[in-house]
């Protein structure tokens, strides 16, 4: 199975600030992706034309859309969204809001592939570090988490964490192993010239990953601000 993972930046250029969802399509579409985790998507905002993301993206990649709104703006919102080849079995939002600042969530689905039961978190965390790891540790004592806990899991997205201190914390307590490492492998931000590696992806026991990376072409690298994260995986059947 293949996981595309990106922060599409609302379609809006990092460099040219042009707005264009059809070049995150194009992008997503080249990689052939089973299921896609994305981050700031729009809902009928203004700067992306009044687009409905969601369904544009779900309908133009023959995938199924479940989308978690997060942030209002004006008439509209913006969140985080899964695009699945099989169908969604359940969703849920654990919101992962601090005191004051920006809401933020992890969008939590439950999909039963053709390949096996996977229980999916799609998420963007915040821009202060000590921040990140309550928003970590309230996603993995969440009840709603905790119940998928057998389950294997893969929890991906934009964690915003430039010095790489999560995959050694509360993750790693609960066993879940890093693929995006070491990563100087895996900078994806900015696109154009990416220096951070913010675009991440964890696993839990009951995956095996066969290959991951970014991805690096020209279009990805016009289309955001960040580059797509691509994870090749299976589910174990021991």
């Amino acid at each position: 199975m293949r996981l595309l993972s990106w922060n599409i930046h609302k379609g809006i250029g990092g460099r040219d600030r042009r707005y264009s969802l059809q070049r995150i399509i194009d992008c997503i579409d080249h990689e052939h992706p089973d299921l896609v985790c994305l981050q700031e998507v729009d809902r009928l905002v203004k700067r992306s034309s009044f687009d409905d993301q969601p369904r544009l993206l779900g309908e133009s990649l023959n995938l199924q859309s479940n989308f978690q709104a997060n942030v209002p703006v004006a008439t509209g919102t913006y969140g985080n969204l899964i695009l699945s080849k099989w169908p969604v079995a359940s969703a849920h939002r654990i919101s992962l809001k601090r005191g004051k600042r920006k809401s933020r969530g992890a969008q939590l689905v439950h999909i039963e592939t053709s390949h096996g039961v996977l229980h999916l978190v799609n998420t963007h965390l915040g821009l202060d570090e000590r921040e990140r790891h309550w928003q970590i540790d309230c996603l993995l004592q969440h009840q709603l988490f905790q119940s998928y806990a057998t389950l294997p899991t893969l929890i991906v997205g934009d964690f915003n964490d430039w010095r790489n201190t999560l995959a050694n914390a509360s993750l790693a307590t609960k066993g879940f192993h890093q693929l995006t490492s070491p990563p100087g492998q895996f900078r994806s931000f900015p696109s154009w010239l990416p220096v951070g590696a913010l675009d991440k992806v964890f696993v839990s026991e009951g995956l095996q990953s066969h290959q991951a990376r970014v991805v690096r072409t020209s279009l990805a690298r016009e289309a955001s601000d960040h580059l797509p994260v691509v994870v090749d995986f299976t589910i174990s059947t021991n």
